[in-house]
């Protein structure tokens, strides 16, 4: 298991992000908030979770939905997943859309997203030409429903 140092909001402990189960992949990220947060329909938040993290070189943090969140009320992660870089230190934070018919209302404490951890493969560009394939440039739908 690898080491990951976190740094919480002194005020609270409570946002310590935790896996729910000892299969789970992510862990779940919590909202820290001096006072509910009311996304409207078709709107979105930036959430804060106080939580801030020294990612070791060559990973990332990826935030994603948490798919409760999304069939019961339309909420997600809306660039997800969302990124944490290795070198980044400051505050986690969470952007929420609400993709329902009602507002949802955000509250302390509440698990908002999860944050799962990947490998990071960096590369060597080349500007060159490419092989062809069979599928060539072919797009969106091209192989198929």
């Amino acid at each position: 298991m690898n080491l990951l140092k976190i740094k919480i909001d002194p005020k609270t402990e409570e946002c310590i992000p935790y896996y729910a189960t000892p299969g789970s992949s992510g862990l779940d990220l919590k909202a820290h908030l001096d006072r509910p947060v009311i996304i409207v329909s078709k709107e979105s938040a930036l959430i804060s979770t106080g939580l801030r993290l020294e990612i070791p070189h060559g990973h990332e943090g990826q935030i994603r939905s948490r798919s409760g969140l999304a069939v019961r009320h339309g909420v997600f992660v809306l660039n997800s997943p969302g990124t944490i870089d290795a070198d980044y230190r400051g505050e986690v934070n969470v952007i929420l859309y609400n993709a329902g018919r009602s507002a949802y209302t955000v509250e302390n404490g509440d698990r908002i997203a999860q944050l799962v951890f990947s490998q990071v493969q960096h590369v060597e560009l080349e500007v060159s030409t490419l092989s062809d394939t069979s599928r060539g440039s072919g797009g969106f739908g091209s192989t198929g429903v």
